[in-house]
This record gives structure tokens, C-alpha cells and sequence, in this order.
């Protein structure tokens, strides 16, 4: 593995998009994503461009467009969890399910 992995940033976004979703604020992309008229629509919306664009990046081979891709894919991800109404902790439930 090349570097460390540190999945408290995971937690981190989490709580902040839980935050943001709680006390929305006009300021906060990630509140005007969850507020958006057409309700998860518009955060899937962006989960299809984020996939999109981090497949083309890592298609193409260009590695820092990928990572930034990925993050912008993870990110969204998260959001669209959110929006679903469904909490992270189930996803990592499952994924540790299925590691068994």
C-alpha cells in the first residue's frame, strides 16, 4: 500500500454534511444541494457527473484528474446517503458484512 489511509476525514465530511443538512445555510453548497428544489434528483444528478467525469480521468489515464474525480465521486456519494436518508453506518456495516 502506498500511503496511510485515514478514514477519520470519512467521519469528518459526514458530520459536517449531517450538520449542514440540519442547519441549512445559504452559504453551504452542500446545503443548497440538499435544499434544491428538485429534492435527491439534483444530488444523484451530480453523483451521475462525478461517476461520468472520474471514469473519463481514470479512462484516460490522467492520475491527478482521477483523484480529484474520486473525491468529488465520494463526496457526492455521501450527499446523495444523506439525502436517501439513509446513515452511513449502514454502509459501513454492510461492507464489513461482506468482508467475512
Amino acid at each position: 500500500m502506498k500511503g496511510s489511509i485515514d478514514p477519520a476525514i470519512i467521519a469528518e465530511i459526514w458530520s459536517v454534511i449531517q450538520k449542514r443538512a440540519d442547519n441549512p445555510s445559504g452559504e453551504s453548497y452542500t446545503s443548497r444541494l440538499l435544499a434544491d428544489a428538485k429534492g435527491i434528483d439534483k444530488v444523484l444528478e451530480k453523483v451521475g457527473e462525478e461517476s461520468t467525469e472520474f471514469i473519463l480521468a481514470a479512462k484516460n489515464g490522467v492520475k491527478e484528474r482521477t483523484v480529484e474525480e474520486a473525491a468529488d465521486l465520494l463526496f457526492h456519494l455521501l450527499v446523495a446517503l444523506r439525502a436517501a436518508d439513509i446513515d452511513l453506518s449502514e454502509v459501513m456495516q454492510e461492507l464489513k458484512r461482506r468482508r467475512k
